[in-house]
């Protein structure tokens, strides 16, 4: 980061900097352990910790100042900054700190394909600014405002991208980013446990607008069933992304799955462009659109939007395919809804292959409509053509009951042991096998146990 003046900070947060020094902040964390000289450290209460026990120990240590949710005896007054909530004013001070810069900003959010879709714009503006983009699970009241501090004079763009699950926290964080655009991938039904129905989530999304200005344009995937009509009536301009929608500003069009690409042409605005994404299924061309149509927005060329989409790189468990000892790996276990887990089961139902096996976990935060979203995946296996599923977890059970006995083989597992001793025993040559669920069910362990059965080709 930039470095900011002890006393700005005060003044930023509502207090009076008179009493405070004009040293020198390089730094803003709220992990104890990154407190050294020239550090603002800024007390966070989480789960298992409060942060402002350690206020005294990192100032003692060298950092520079605190801030505090109380009063701290035997702390130099001229060093802490009291604040009734920390959390908040940690959001205030990125705030305050981002509007320094007068720079392009995205701030992204939806039910599915945030990362995915967040790292495809970056690729894209990459082509032509030097660009900060969210960097793992940085998405949340804590994670943003960290990226937020990431940023300093070097970066000509930024990628932030918003994830929530309840009522409000989209507007925090985008009021927190202040985006230039914005982007909303789709309305499905993740944290639907917290927000009653996908009329909820709708809700919650468009909090994205908050932070924008009405001439800041918001880009949407225009073949999603609510979206259409969710902005409708809103200031903002409005960019239609999609492949059947007919007023679609960016349309996918002459799409072709290969066995590690999709290939299809952008009619963006009536001109066409060839692209060959490095990745498979329907959903990435949804959101390699989007990605495209953020580019044409923010001044990049079609050319080098293209080229861009081009040397896009999975993240993370995501979509990763990996070949050892003649199987196809599908690496998808960072996180799973029902729409992620049918696009995943797509996906797999398209690769060339002998048999299709999905080894599919438990989906979290679902509450009330767990075991519907359950056994509708099921029955999306079935519809797939998957010829062996393996589920592992109590509710994965509705997976093998939406099968309905069209699976030829269907197995449920609460113990990963006997999951991965099966799977094993199953996989040969020539398969292809998917691993999906919530981050929770840490399927990666069983990924892990079977790259120790095959070797790499």
């Amino acid at each position: 980061m930039d470095s900011m003046k002890l006393t700005e900070i005060v003044s930023a947060l509502g207090a009076d900097p008179s009493g405070y020094s004009d040293t020198d902040i390089t730094n803003v964390t709220i992990d104890s352990r990154e407190a050294g000289e020239g550090s603002l450290f800024v007390a966070i209460r989480g789960d298992r910790f409060d942060g402002n026990d350690f206020v005294a120990d990192v100032l003692a240590k060298g950092a520079s100042a605190a801030v505090c949710g109380r009063n701290m005896e035997g702390v130099p007054e001229d060093k802490v900054i009291v604040v009734p909530d920390t959390r908040l004013a940690f959001l205030a001070l990125a705030k305050y700190y981002r509007q320094k810069f007068d720079i392009p900003v995205v701030g992204l959010t939806g039910s599915v394909g945030k990362t995915t879709t967040k790292e495809m714009v970056a690729a894209v503006l990459s082509q032509k600014y030097r660009t900060l983009a969210t960097q793992g699970n940085f998405n949340n009241e804590i994670g943003l405002p960290k990226m937020c501090f990431r940023l300093d004079g070097s970066y000509e763009a930024a990628v932030f991208e918003m994830g929530m699950s309840g009522f409000g926290e989209i507007s925090r964080l985008t009021d927190t980013a202040r985006p230039s655009v914005g982007i909303i991938t789709n309305i499905g039904v993740s944290h639907i446990e917290m927000l009653g129905s996908r009329e909820g989530i709708l809700k919650a999304k468009m909090e994205i607008l908050e932070g924008m200005k009405p001439s800041a344009p918001l880009i949407i995937n225009g073949d999603n069933d609510l979206l259409p009509k969710g902005v409708a009536g809103i200031p903002n301009p409005v960019v239609v992304c999609g492949i059947s929608c007919e007023n679609a500003d960016c349309r996918a069009e002459n799409i072709e799955q290969r066995s590690d690409s999709m290939r299809f042409v952008i009619n963006y605005c009536g001109s066409r462009y060839p692209v060959e994404l490095p990745a498979i299924g329907m959903h990435n061309v949804y959101n390699a659109c989007i990605a495209f149509a953020c580019g044409m927005l923010l001044g990049v060329t079609p050319e080098q939007a293209v080229k861009g989409l081009s040397e896009y790189v999975p993240a993370g468990m995501r979509q990763k395919i990996v070949r050892r000892g003649g199987i196809t790996v599908i690496e998808d276990c960072y996180n799973a809804s029902p729409d992620s887990i049918k696009a995943s089961l797509r996906v797999l139902h398209d690769i060339d292959c002998t048999r299709r096996i999905a080894v599919l976990g438990d989906m979290k935060e679902l509450g009330g409509y767990s075991r519907i979203a359950h056994l509708e995946c099921g029955r999306a296996a079935a519809d797939n053509g998957i010829d062996v599923l393996l589920a592992y977890g109590p509710e994965a059970k509705a997976y093998v009951e939406g099968t309905e006995g069209k699976v030829p083989s269907a197995f449920h597992f609460d113990d990963k042991r006997d999951l991965v001793i099966k799977l094993c025993a199953l996989l040969q040559e020539g398969d292809a096998v998917l691993f999906k669920a919530s981050r929770a069910m840490k399927l990666e362990e069983v990924i892990e146990s079977v790259y120790e059965v095959f070797s790499e080709e």
